[in-house]
């Protein structure tokens, strides 16, 4: 996989934890660095974490689905797509406390990251070198959160839907780009 995909990648995962950092930014007023590094850090740390796991479940379990693959791939990726657009097209604001406690970010942290499991098994079955990717994506999801509670705090929601389905919107396309890859080369 080559850097700019993996970026594309990152970033597309970063737009959940981005979105709900806007809120969080929203609801807290005016954030404190403290807030910015505590979203960036809870962020960042379970969308470098998630990839690993699904890795190495895909790993674990590669040689089961190894003529498939590339259709595991497009279908997850789909789906954690389609999944982000109709989302941003939900409307419904999300309510978020101020809180910056482990109690309020763990459960935000894991729900904006299980995507990022999904694209862990794919990782494994794209051959990816698993842990510059993870640390990757862990450090855009880092600085993307901690700017999202800036953002949030300054512009309000008006731009969590629309990061919510450029990431979808991206995701769906690079699983169209490995389908098509894949079996333009078989």
């Amino acid at each position: 996989m080559r850097l700019y995909e993996l970026f594309i990648i990152a970033v597309s995962l970063s737009m959940d934890a981005f979105a709900v950092s806007i809120c969080k930014g929203l609801s807290a007023g005016r954030p404190r660095l403290s807030h910015c590094l505590t979203c960036g850090g809870w962020f960042g740390a379970f969308q470098a974490g998630m990839p690993l796991i699904g890795w190495l479940l895909g790993v674990r379990f590669q040689y089961l689905i190894v003529s498939v693959d590339h259709w595991v791939a497009f279908a997850l990726l789909g789906m954690i797509g389609f999944n982000m657009v109709r989302e941003s097209r939900g409307g419904g604001a999300e309510e978020l406390d101020c809180s910056f406690s482990p109690r309020a970010m763990l459960p935000l942290a894991v729900a904006t990251s299980i995507d990022a499991l999904a694209v862990g098994v794919t990782f494994a079955f794209l051959q990816v070198d698993i842990v510059p990717a993870v640390a990757f994506i862990g450090v855009t999801t880092f600085v993307l959160s901690a700017a999202g509670v800036r953002v949030g705090a300054h512009f309000g929601s008006r731009f969590k839907s629309r990061a919510e389905l450029a990431g979808g919107l991206i995701l769906m396309g690079m699983g169209v780009k490995i389908l098509v890859e894949h079996t333009l080369l078989v």
